[in-house]
């Protein structure tokens, strides 16, 4: 936790202009197109990485899907995980992030900017809603970040449990599915170090719906759990 208080403290300045700019942005956000969004979202991400002295190498990049919408579906390991996966991804994205953690200063802003999708996890409502609106948002070609194991405890690079219902989102909107391995990102706000670490960001080949259009949620699961397995088995 010590980079993450130090990225912070170094960065107030910055931190500040981001927070009024995309407040600004988001009385009139119907002015600002999702390429610029997005663009003031990866700033805050550069911010963060470069303050805290982390590198993020990105693989398979030309896997991503030219056209069209697509939702990845990465491991979890900690607070950088889907900062690690914008810093790599060129073409706006968004995320789907647990409300409560989303009302946090600063995370409100960069969730807000990215049109991300808050997922109250106390109200299987209001879940179900999130799912179809992720869902309806791929369809019209959105691309979005879910993180199926829900959340993370020191896992590292351990797996943990892949909720079927996560994948109800891919089944719903018909688009691919984009596994993504995320290696070494709990480094960076886990360790109590100052000194430079690299994660890793693997883009996995795609799964079209034709693929996975017959299995159930729990199959989806367990395939997209394994390929990610795999790749983190071999690159460590």
């Amino acid at each position: 936790m010590l980079r993450f208080y130090f990225d912070i403290i170094t960065q107030i300045p910055l931190i500040i202009y981001y927070i009024v700019k995309i407040r600004i942005m988001m009385r009139h956000p119907e002015r600002y197109t999702d390429e610029c969004r997005y663009g003031v979202a990866r700033g805050m991400a550069r911010c963060v990485r470069r303050g805290g002295n982390i590198r993020t190498e990105a693989f398979g990049i030309e896997n991503l899907p030219k056209e069209g919408g697509y939702i990845m579906y990465p491991n979890h390991q900690g607070k950088y995980d889907a900062i690690g996966i914008i810093n790599s991804h060129d073409a706006p994205c968004s995320i789907v992030i647990d409300d409560i953690r989303s009302r946090m200063i600063l995370t409100t802003e960069f969730t807000d900017v990215i049109d991300g999708i808050r997922l109250d996890k106390t109200d299987m409502k209001n879940q179900v809603r999130s799912i179809k609106t992720l869902a309806d948002r791929v369809k019209a070609g959105g691309r979005y970040i879910l993180f199926p194991e829900g959340g993370y405890d020191h896992n590292g690079n351990n797996l943990q449990e892949f909720m079927p219902g996560a994948f109800k989102a891919a089944l719903w909107s018909k688009q691919p599915i984009v596994p993504v391995a995320l290696i070494d990102s709990y480094k960076p706000f886990e360790y109590n170090s100052l000194k430079r670490v690299t994660t890793k960001v693997y883009f996995l080949k795609p799964i079209p719906y034709e693929e996975y259009g017959s299995l159930s949620t729990s199959e989806i699961a367990e395939r997209v759990k394994g390929l990610i397995a795999e790749t983190i088995a071999a690159n460590t």
